[in-house]
């Protein structure tokens, strides 16, 4: 079945046919601009295929042809490349949303998880309940802002917490006092129906680096989240674990070894009690490091030359290397990413997460497979866009066709 939208035709076809056109997608993303006849070497498809998907993909808008790029001199015709329709062209574009504790990050993401433009909201004042309509107004009038007429495809959505994607409900986020909220909904609402999608952000932050990040991170990956929430996320084979009722990931009460700080489930030594944002601030306030329990302030008041900051700082990044022995020892994989905001910004105290890890870790002696993530201080608005942008990769005209369906393509 054909039919037209404001892109081109809309396809509908058997398993092969998106298969294919995912790989070809996935392939540009990974090499492009290329030449078809690559892509064709690349991904292993006949070169009749791969033509008909990247034609159908450039007239959906996901592709683009770059002639200024084809080689001349050559014998015989001149190769035209294709890449992913970004830039300043009028490529698709996603939002993104960010949805912390004291505050969420606005964000405008193209198809290369390339930030666009970029906008933090404080939560100061505003009801846990009230949250999702506040935001959902401020995040329309920024995407009218930023997009400026680009297609704008949906808006991928991040919080952390324990989040069922299939129903875009937040089961339980413990900070915010939600129980089941349905905030893709509430989020959609507020946008005048444009499709939200939703998912926690340690898995989205994985699913990141599985589309745009290392190549290792397409093998295995385990990702520590350490912010206001801790969890973490494991991606295999290039798909991101859920579990039953999505609820894997939970790693709050995993033992951090030699801590004693008691936590409010009643036992000691737990890792979001040890090591999260929230542990931070109130230990630097009773050290009288900062006048407010806000882990931005002390990463820069060790920045500016503040001794004490940094010794903090460096007692969270142990602890968080000593969890991280945990889950190399008991997963293994080729890659432990962690985000957590001193080392994304200091690689000194990656180097301290590092050493702590390598120090008790029994199956892994290689410190480069712990890393930060690939896109540094944008890696959670990278992440949300990533929420709706991974389906797109994995099955483009049948995700393409559903976001259009729903009136978003504008």
């Amino acid at each position: 079945m054909t039919a037209t939208t404001p892109h081109g035709p809309r396809m509908t076809g058997d398993g092969r046919r998106e298969a294919n056109a995912a790989t070809v997608l996935r392939t540009v993303l990974d090499h492009g601009p290329v030449a078809r006849s690559a892509v064709a070497r690349l991904s292993g498809l006949s070169p009749a295929a791969v033509s008909r998907q990247a034609t159908d993909l450039t007239r959906l808008g996901l592709l683009r042809e770059l002639p200024e790029l084809a080689g001349g001199g050559g014998v015989g015709r001149p190769q035209i490349p294709v890449d992913l329709h970004i830039g300043a062209t009028g490529g698709p574009v996603v939002g993104g949303v960010h949805l912390g504790v004291p505050g969420s990050t606005f964000a405008l993401v193209d198809l290369r998880g390339r930030v666009l433009a970029r906008h933090t909201h404080a939560h100061e004042g505003i009801a846990p309940d009230a949250l999702p309509g506040e935001l959902a107004r401020e995040l329309g009038g920024f995407l009218d802002a930023h997009a400026r007429g680009r297609p704008l495809l949906g808006v991928g959505a991040a919080i952390g917490g324990w989040v069922d994607p299939a129903e875009g409900v937040v089961v339980r986020h413990d900070a915010l006092g939600w129980r089941r909220r349905p905030l893709a909904a509430e989020l959609a609402a507020g946008l005048g129906g444009r499709t939200v999608r939703l998912d926690n952000h340690a898995r989205s932050v994985a699913q990141s680096e599985i589309l745009f990040g290392r190549p290792a991170a397409r093998r295995s990956l385990v990702h520590l989240f350490v912010g206001n929430v801790v969890d973490a996320a494991v991606g295999l084979a290039g798909v991101v674990h859920q579990g039953p009722g999505a609820a894997a990931g939970d790693v709050a009460h995993l033992p951090v070894p030699d801590s004693t700080v008691p936590c409010p489930c009643g036992r000691s030594g737990c890792l979001e009690a040890t090591a999260s944002n929230t542990a931070l601030g109130r230990t630097a306030v009773r050290r009288g490091i900062v006048p407010e329990p806000d882990t931005s302030l002390v990463v820069d008041a060790a920045a500016a030359g503040d001794r004490r900051a940094d010794r903090l700082l460096r007692e969270r990044a142990r602890a968080v290397g000593r969890a991280v022995a945990l889950l190399l020892d008991v997963l293994n994989p080729d890659l432990v990413v962690v985000t957590e905001q001193a080392s994304v910004i200091e690689p000194d105290y990656l180097e301290e997460i590092r050493g702590a890890a390598i120090d008790l870790s029994h199956v892994c002696g290689d410190p480069e497979r712990i890393v930060s993530p690939h896109a540094g201080p944008a890696t959670l608005p990278v992440a949300a866009g990533t929420v709706l942008l991974n389906p797109l990769f994995r099955r483009p005209l049948e995700t393409l066709e559903e976001l259009l369906t729903a009136g978003v393509g504008g």
